[in-house]
């Protein structure tokens, strides 16, 4: 019986592994496009065999390939453009197929063609697509007869492609949720250097290190930065989703919030360095001060943490115990700063130098805590709800009346019962 557990054990642990992978890989957006772009192609071609007459419909699984994007909302958004420069490359490959035939003069004739049909046809980005879809049209055929059927096989594409995305479409907040808490995660390492250092002696490298360690989140945002519009995205549109434009505004503000944190974090590390010119063989403070500053510091930085992790959380308890947690984070990082501040103006009364700095770090400590405070987020959703709910009437004022009408004879039922 030992045995036979110790065999089951690395089978179970096995399997384990394979489904953390398969989890890993459907958050994953490139491996889920894949996986997609490659369905839509096989089920486009296969049913372009049954309608169309050629042996080898290949124009089917490329116009799929075109047309299927990565969110709901880019495919129907992009989706006629993408038709209409496909078709257009199908038909000037089929004439070209008439009157010259296929030779090095033809081919440079059937791009500056098919170039000058994607601006006059108005495709926009996809242009190019025009005499991509000529060239290759007209690499597997050079008969007219065969024209229409390309054109099917054409419209066969970008239904299935079209109907994929409508079926099943992706939702990509999970990935870019972990982008956030990953700069979260970043943000927070950075401050804990910067308040392991704060209580020993720090050269100017050093603290010069860290001002550079802090510019880089600048590139980490902006690849946060778009994951969330990927997300976005996924959440227009999708059937999927109930409240789309809500978690829209939670993503972004709360990426707003990291960002102003960022760019105050960014100045504390120039403060520190300018700290350091100053006192090159001292220390940045003083024992107690350099500790309660450590102290302070490691409070912000889970408070950092906690705020990301409210901001990704889907289910509402979740979302109420990261709620707690932040609250009691800053709560700990607000009697951690009274400390430090009262630590601070006696250390300046004892020694006035350089009590701009000690000034200014206090305040952009003060900063990060204010935009990370829930009062300031809720008044922030909260404005940021009402403007997209404005844009959307604004833009869509159709659509608008009809909701406004049917929640009035839903009023009017409610007052008749």
């Amino acid at each position: 019986m030992a045995a036979l557990a110790e065999t089951r054990k690395p089978a179970g642990g096995r399997i384990e592994r394979i489904a953390t992978f398969i989890r890993r890989c459907r958050g994953e957006p490139a491996v889920v496009q894949t996986l997609r772009a490659t369905a839509a192609a096989t089920i486009a071609y296969a049913v372009a065999l049954w309608l169309s007459s050629e042996p080898a419909p290949l124009t089917a699984p490329l116009t799929a390939l075109l047309v299927v994007q990565v969110t709901l909302y880019s495919t129907l958004t992009t989706g006629i453009r993408r038709v209409n420069s496909v078709v257009a490359g199908v038909l000037i490959a089929s004439a070209f197929s008439v009157l010259v035939g296929l030779s090095w003069w033809s081919l440079g004739l059937i791009i500056l063609a098919s170039l000058a049909v994607g601006y006059t046809v108005r495709v926009g980005e996809f242009v190019p697509e025009v005499a991509i879809s000529a060239m290759l049209v007209l690499g597997v055929t050079r008969v007219a007869d065969t024209a229409w059927d390309r054109v099917l096989e054409t419209l066969i594409g970008a239904v299935v492609g079209l109907l994929f995305n409508v079926l099943l479409p992706p939702v990509w907040v999970g990935s870019a949720g972990e982008s956030l808490a990953g700069l979260s995660r970043r943000m927070r390492g950075l401050l804990l250097s910067m308040g392991e250092e704060l209580s020993s002696p720090t050269t100017v490298e050093t603290a010069a290190a860290r001002l550079h360690e802090a510019r880089r989140i600048d590139d980490d945002i902006a690849e946060v930065d778009a994951a969330l519009r990927q997300a976005e995205d996924s959440l227009r549109l999708n059937p999927r989703v109930r409240e789309g434009l809500l978690n829209r505004v939670v993503l972004r503000t709360g990426l707003d919030t990291l960002e102003i944190c960022a760019v105050v974090l960014r100045v504390m590390a120039r403060t520190m360095t300018d700290l350091a010119v100053q006192r090159r063989e001292e220390r940045l403070f003083p024992t107690e001060v350099g500790r309660a500053l450590e102290e302070l510091l490691a409070h912000v930085a889970d408070a950092l943490v906690s705020f990301a992790v409210l901001v990704t959380s889907q289910v509402s308890a979740s979302a109420e115990a990261a709620e707690r947690r932040l609250a009691g984070e800053l709560a700990s990082a607000s009697a951690a700063r009274e400390r430090t501040a009262e630590l601070l103006l006696d250390g300046v009364r004892r020694d006035p130098r350089h009590w701009q700095l000690h000034g200014a770090l206090l305040t952009e400590i003060d900063r990060i805590l204010d935009e990370l405070d829930p009062g300031h987020r809720s008044r922030r959703l909260l404005e940021e709800l009402d403007r997209g709910a404005r844009e959307q009437r604004e833009k869509h004022p159709r659509l608008d009346a009809l909701r406004r009408r049917a929640e009035e004879r839903k009023h009017r039922r409610t007052a008749r019962h």
